[in-house]
């Protein structure tokens, strides 16, 4: 919900309100002191604002919030502040965001009282409040802190109805008691977007058929209507108009304004014994193996062959043509179910049961047989020879990565502030590749709509260093893709 909009619309809510700037604009020439003391601009800006009462867990989640909702008032309940003190140590995501909130509200202390309000950069009003009202029955534990917090807001929507109060949490229930009580209750998303109206990185076009024989000759570069419209490295399946069966695959290179073929030998020879199986393993294959390309996420349910895929194109890329020094695999720690406590060992030891998905795929590709793993070759050989790595996700803040193709599973599981904190760990000439499922979220702090995953989908897909797929058709086995679209 950023810029004060909301993702499900309420019309009277936001929509049709007059903004801030162009009633400065208006009031500008009849800037003459009321009776309250007032001018009469600040009179009317103020009966046009709305107030925004903001719940812990929005700030916890986005410090920026603040920010986000245009000309409108921001409102922090004193009992928010009281919350999010209790996370300031943290070492945490969580920590951090506390921290953060607080150097914002300490800036603005500067310019004046948060009591009485300061100014915002887009207008609005930021206030911290507090109240002495007594609460209703149904709010009769005042000890109950989320009970303090609508009392702010009931006592702003009673005392200030001319800017209708809007209460903002993260919290179901919360908003389901505000709401039986008369508030406007809304979630808050800065980056929501609905799964499936996420962009897919694919599309099909219809074309003459000599553009489709033309995409099968060596170098072959054709340009096809419409493609402004394209998203750079978007594929395009171009299908014959009098034979849709006659098509080819290709690929629009925004930098050259053509669509291209896809990488020539990768379905014949395949990529460390891997061959695609399906046009979308095509394309992720596509893409992994174009260094051009230096930032790719694919999206895909469980048994599509996104990560496989990865490493593949990653011990391929390091072992074969030494493009990169280093393949570096991690993914976030996050139990499916009871988690199991601490691990012993070292760090090494301690990733070794979230990381070995990861080690069976390679294992997979080095086609080792029952001999070869009673003898005890594995995985570690490419970690013993300094060809593989992997990554605890909690210690990379800081370090830079030069040189390595970088492979990050399981990305849904990541708040949108630990994929910018991972991203931009980038060196030079580096390759890094999100892969993950936004419907197989175990982060109790992000969903399908908000994850890390999607988050960068969004904001990567008009990009020309970047490319993304996603891929629907299971390849594990008949069983597990029947699981997948039943379960």
């Amino acid at each position: 919900m950023a810029s004060g909009r909301f993702p499900r619309g309420r019309p009277g809510l936001i929509f049709g309100w007059q903004s801030g700037a162009e009633a400065v604009r208006q009031s500008e020439s009849r800037r003459t002191v009321g009776s309250s003391g007032r001018t009469h601009l600040e009179v009317a800006l103020h009966t046009m604002r709305k107030n925004f009462i903001l719940d812990t867990n929005v700030l916890l989640h986005d410090p920026r919030s603040i920010y986000s909702f245009k000309e409108h008032n921001v409102i922090i309940p004193i009992y928010v502040i009281e919350e999010i003190d209790q996370f300031k140590r943290d070492l945490s995501e969580l920590g951090r965001n506390a921290r953060l909130v607080a150097r914002y509200l300490d800036s603005f202390r500067e310019e004046g009282s948060l009591k009485d309000g300061v100014r915002l950069p887009h207008g609005g009003v930021l206030r911290v409040c507090f109240t002495d009202r007594d609460l209703p029955l149904s709010m009769a534990d005042s000890n109950l802190m989320d009970n303090r917090i609508l009392s702010v807001a009931i006592d702003l929507m009673e005392r200030e109805p001319q800017s209708p109060a809007v209460f903002i949490t993260k919290d179901t229930n919360l908003r389901i008691r505000a709401d039986a009580l008369g508030l406007i209750a809304e979630d808050y998303d800065a980056e929501r977007v609905e799964i499936t109206e996420l962009y897919t990185g694919f599309t099909e076009r219809l074309v003459p058929r000599d553009m489709v024989d033309q995409m099968y000759k060596p170098g072959a570069e054709v340009e096809i209507s419409g493609q402004e419209s394209l998203s750079p490295h978007q594929f395009i399946l171009l299908k014959d108009e009098t034979n849709p069966s006659h098509t080819a695959m290709g690929r629009f290179n925004a930098s050259r304004g053509r669509v291209v073929p896809l990488l020539r030998g990768m379905k014949s020879e395949g990529v460390w014994g891997i061959r695609p199986r399906n046009m979308e393993q095509s394309f992720a294959l596509d893409l992994v193996m174009n260094d051009e390309i230096k930032l790719v996420t694919i999206v895909g349910k469980a048994g599509t062959g996104k990560t496989l895929l990865a490493i593949a194109a990653g011990l391929h890329k390091v072992t074969e043509e030494g493009v990169y020094q280093k393949l570096l695999v991690s993914r976030p720690v996050f139990p499916l179910g009871r988690d199991i406590g601490y691990l012993p060992g070292s760090l090494e030891e301690k990733m070794n049961p979230w990381m070995q998905p990861i080690f069976d795929n390679v294992e997979f590709l080095m086609n080792l047989s029952r001999a070869d793993k009673k003898a005890g070759r594995g995985y570690h050989e490419l970690i013993d020879l300094g060809l593989m790595e992997i990554e605890a996700l909690t210690y990379i803040r800081g370090r830079s990565i030069p040189n390595q193709y970088i492979i990050i599973d399981e990305a849904q599981n990541l708040t949108p502030h630990e994929v910018k904190t991972i991203i931009t760990r980038v060196g030079d000439n580096t390759k890094i590749i999100l892969t993950g499922d936004p419907f197989q979220i175990d982060n109790p702090y992000v969903d399908a709509t908000n994850n890390g995953l999607v988050h960068v989908v969004n904001r990567f897909k008009n990009e020309k260093i970047a490319g993304h797929i996603t891929m629907a058709k299971g390849e594990r086995s008949a069983l597990a893709e029947l699981a997948a679209n039943l379960l």
